[in-house]
């Protein structure tokens, strides 16, 4: 029986995102970036579609070199300016009744304690909507700008998420018991004192003695979303992630990726269908073939050459930006790790270089044709085990309705997408419950702070 894909709108609070140059043409509006009904707009746009989820990507900083000049990424409008879609969710839970909302944030830039109190309120204003897109960091520029001299490694960076997951985790799902809200005017009792418990939590990087001071929210956790394709990203994804954001340049490779880190999941103890797997893909459509590649042709007159280089900048562990005709074998990266694994993986008639990261991101992820042909191709692609698209937009809102007008139709009839929304909070919409299930290592709190209750111990964070 075929299954409905999930679909998410890959967006991002800024100017240029991923298709660099296409803000300069006039229908592109999310030069209006700034404008909220810009957003609110979109997410009506997207809900009437029944897209599952708005996914807002983020960073914290400039890419490629922290000590060089950053005048390319103003004038690509290159992810600066950008706001924070963390505060813009807020607008977008009031504006819908069942699109979900996720937002990335970098475990450096807010601390935890600051972080659960954030997303369980925005939990609580959306009715149980919200995902977080667990990030460690890309950019020497982001880590400074936290005061640290530079991006911490790569291998380190995976250690200290799993302290401050941890943190939320005891906040979210352990701080407050079920039924400790009473809201018992008569008895004069609005929470019961014996079901709200400080956490304690005494670690490597963080002390944070509790309670969370927000009442459980309709999800408690927010569905978690994770993009690291690194190992130590894999391995963090198999542990954690509930939805995983890949983007590879084949749907072999991307089987190849969701084999193993299932595989790994299945090491901690989780099953293989608590994982759905998310393919980043552009879309140009068109009503016969020969339109599209027309299109397609179109759309590359815009692309910034410029913009995807720099989008692409590879460093060393020095900070330093490895040049384009760079062999990607001779790459010792403290960022983009996943990207240039794939890479090598994916060109094997020559050696790889650092200017194929700027193509793969500039053409290989996009499909071009009818809507019948990209059904053919997203078949293609839940064959080799994706459970959902991240569609990544050349204009807004112009790619997103032009998907929901001619390729959903053709989607539903083959049964490829949903035609109305489950019940729920977003993590019951996807998985079936709106709690995480009792396999994730959240789940280990529920009841862990009560005063006849072990507090156990952060599980192994390898598998």
């Amino acid at each position: 029986m075929t299954r409905p894909l999930h679909f998410n709108a890959f967006v991002m609070n800024t100017t240029s995102h991923i298709q660099h140059g296409q803000w300069r043409r006039p229908d592109a509006h999310q030069t209006e970036f700034t404008d909220v009904s810009t957003w609110v707009d979109l997410a009506k746009l997207l809900e009437a579609a029944k897209f599952d989820a708005m996914f807002f990507a983020d960073v914290s900083g400039l890419y490629g070199d922290a000590d060089a000049d950053f005048d390319v990424y103003l004038r690509e409008g290159l992810q600066i300016p950008s706001n924070d879609p963390t505060v813009l969710l807020s607008a977008l839970a009031v504006s819908t009744e069942n699109l979900g909302l996720a937002t990335t944030s970098n475990i450096v830039q807010a601390h935890p304690f600051t972080f659960a109190r954030q997303i369980s309120t925005l939990d609580h204003i959306s009715r149980g909507r919200v995902a977080w897109n667990v990030v460690t960091g890309m950019q020497d520029n982001g880590a400074r700008n936290f005061g640290l001299p530079g991006l911490t490694d790569h291998a380190e960076r995976y250690r200290w998420a799993e302290e401050y997951v941890d943190v939320a985790y005891k906040l979210w799902e352990g701080s407050w018991d079920e039924g400790a809200v009473l809201k018992d005017r008569a008895g004069s009792r609005y929470s019961d004192p014996a079901k709200v418990h400080k956490i304690n939590h005494v670690g490597e990087r963080y002390r944070v003695e509790g309670p969370h001071l927000p009442s459980p929210s309709p999800q408690r956790t927010p569905l978690l979303f994770q993009a690291g394709s690194s190992v130590s990203g894999r391995t963090f994804a198999a542990r954690h992630a509930e939805a995983v954001f890949i983007v590879s340049p084949s749907p072999k490779l991307a089987g190849e990726q969701i084999a193993e880190t299932r595989a790994l999941a299945r090491n901690f103890g989780r099953h293989d269908d608590d994982l759905k797997f998310f393919q980043g893909l552009s879309f140009v459509i068109g009503s016969t073939e020969a339109e599209a590649q027309a299109k397609a042709a179109e759309h590359d007159e815009w692309i910034s050459v410029d913009g995807y280089l720099a989008h692409s900048a590879v460093v060393d562990r020095t900070g330093r930006v490895y040049p384009p005709e760079t062999l990607l074998r001779d790459v010792d990266a403290n960022n983009a790790k996943g990207f240039t694994e794939w890479m090598r993986k994916h060109i094997t008639d020559r050696e790889p270089r650092v200017a194929d990261l700027a193509r793969q991101r500039a053409t290989s992820s996009r499909i071009v044709g009818t809507p019948e042909q990209i059904a053919d191709r997203l078949e293609e692609w839940q064959a080799a085990g994706v459970d959902g698209v991240n569609v990544v937009n050349w204009v807004i809102p112009g790619s997103f309705a032009e998907f929901a007008d001619h390729v959903l139709p053709v989607l539903r009839d083959r049964g490829l997408a949903q035609r109305e929304y489950a019940e729920g909070p977003l993590r019951q919409k996807l998985f079936g419950a709106a709690r995480i299930n009792e396999r994730h290592p959240a789940a280990r709190y529920r009841g862990a702070f009560s005063d006849d209750a072990a507090v156990p111990a952060p599980a192994p964070a390898t598998a």
